[in-house]
């Protein structure tokens, strides 16, 4: 059975409302003939913006929501789902709201936030409906943890048979197994590469190295570069993971201090608008 996303959740149910939400405050908009222009101030940008402030705090509530799996309000797919769908008819709500009348002051403030919030919400369903299925064809049956027990154990096989080997081998083989690592600074992390990588340079100096050996030391030589391609295998799929799991927290580092910041202008806007009202 195929697995449903939360786009489709409940046949599309939030795409709907959604959808009838946006086409109801257009069709409303084009409706309305103010005196002048529309804008925040009529009748109807009034109500859109009581509207757009309702929503702007139920898709915050979803931060709370979906941290108690017990409750009877729904489940979290189906709030993921709506939160996804009145996140972007909150856009048309809110546009509509500022009569497309934008300028250098905090209402400006409020409405550039809640696009920045959401669009970065739109980054994160493309991570979320895109990042697992690339994490569980990167991981196959193993987790991390399996490939970093893997790495241990061939770095220790590799170790007895380059013992045997010439001091500029030996050399390689240990900065391989002294100095590789997983993880370091966020641009390595998000990047999955180390272009530094102690263990891709000895599989470089290898075979350079190893054409001057003969008999059981060029055989020798040649199990222990097979070993290093095994763990640089096993080192691109963990970097590949954690490159993974780091783009699935990352957005969030984005997305939940902008939410913070559009509440925060959200209070300035309707404030300001009730004390010059």
């Amino acid at each position: 059975m195929r697995h449903q996303s939360i786009l489709e959740y409940a046949r599309f149910r939030y795409f709907k409302v959604a959808l009838a939400l946006s086409l109801a405050a257009g069709a409303v908009y084009l409706w309305h003939d103010p005196p002048l222009k529309p804008y925040g101030g009529t009748w109807l940008g009034y109500a859109l913006g009581t509207l757009g402030a309702l929503l702007i705090l139920w898709l915050t509530w979803f931060g709370v929501r979906k941290r108690r799996y017990a409750s009877r309000l729904g489940t979290v797919q189906g709030w993921l789902s709506a939160h996804v769908y009145l996140g972007t008819a909150l856009l048309v709500v809110a546009t509509l709201h500022t009569g497309f009348e934008l300028g250098w002051n905090v209402h400006t403030l409020a409405y550039v936030l809640m696009v920045a919030t959401v669009a970065s919400g739109f980054y994160g369903v493309f991570v979320y409906l895109s990042v697992p299925g690339l994490m569980t064809a990167n991981r196959g049956d193993e987790t991390l943890e399996a490939m970093l027990l893997k790495i241990a154990d061939l770095d220790r096989e590799i170790r007895e048979k380059a013992l045997s080997l010439p001091d500029a081998i030996l050399g390689s083989v240990n900065a391989s197994l002294d100095g590789t690592r997983l993880g370091g600074s966020a641009s390595l992390v998000i990047s999955g590469r180390d272009h530094a990588c102690p263990t891709a340079a000895a599989l470089r100096q290898l075979p350079e190295i190893g054409r001057t050996l003969s008999g059981d030391a060029a055989k020798l030589n040649h199990e222990v570069y097979t070993l290093l391609l095994q763990k640089n295998e096993l080192l691109g799929r963990a970097r590949r993971d954690l490159r993974y799991k780091a783009r699935l927290d990352l957005w969030l580092y984005l997305h939940v201090p902008l939410a913070m910041a559009l509440l925060a202008a959200l209070a300035a806007h309707v404030i300001s608008v009730f004390l010059y009202w």
